[in-house]
């Protein structure tokens, strides 16, 4: 019988052992499933405070997006500020005319559903949601021309939506843009 004791404390101790160990990764998981819990409803009630937001039923009548809004304009320091819409399956205006060396500022919102924007052989890749106003800056060192597809699925039109991002010098930019006055917006057919 003395024999016995020693096995019967060896498994008793093995056991005592396994259950701690579970009882331990059962609270680490519990803690991981209420912290996702948690940030998800936390961030769907309080989106980033970054994030501008846009009535998407006023879009086209009294936004910042009505159609002669859009496209490349000088903003006041100096910068250019380029709106663009997007919606299936067109991103408006069709092509955007950009000067380089100039400090550039992309808005961007949805009529409809979640699109993307990419533009190639840059590192602008953005998600352009409806409801939300994507901003982000760049300057582009050179002339050169870019194409913009939509790199998030849209619809069954998805494969045709992509514009033109085209980068000209600078003072033609500025003389294009002086000639169309104090309002004036520029896109490639101008």
């Amino acid at each position: 019988m003395s024999n016995q004791n020693p096995k019967l404390s060896t498994i008793d101790f093995v056991h005592k052992i396994e259950r701690n160990w579970a009882i331990l990764m059962s609270v680490i998981m519990l803690i991981l499933v209420l912290t996702v819990i948690f940030t998800g409803l936390h961030w769907a009630m309080m989106p980033p405070s970054r994030v501008e937001t846009v009535r998407i039923a006023s879009l086209e009548t009294s936004s910042e997006f009505v159609e002669s809004n859009l496209g490349s304009a000088r903003s006041a320091d100096g910068s250019v500020t380029v709106r663009i819409l997007a919606q299936q399956y067109s991103f408006t205006p069709q092509c955007i005319l950009l000067p380089a060396n100039t400090p550039i500022t992309f808005r961007a919102t949805s009529a409809d559903v979640i699109h993307g924007m990419l533009v190639t052989g840059t590192n602008i890749n953005s998600m352009v949601e409806p409801g939300y106003i994507s901003t982000f800056k760049t300057v582009f060192p050179q002339p050169a021309e870019h194409l913009m597809p939509c790199h998030e699925y849209c619809g069954t039109g998805h494969q045709a939506m992509w514009a033109h991002v085209k980068i000209i010098d600078r003072s033609s930019f500025f003389e294009m843009l002086k000639r169309k006055g104090v309002n004036g917006r520029l896109n490639c057919v101008n």
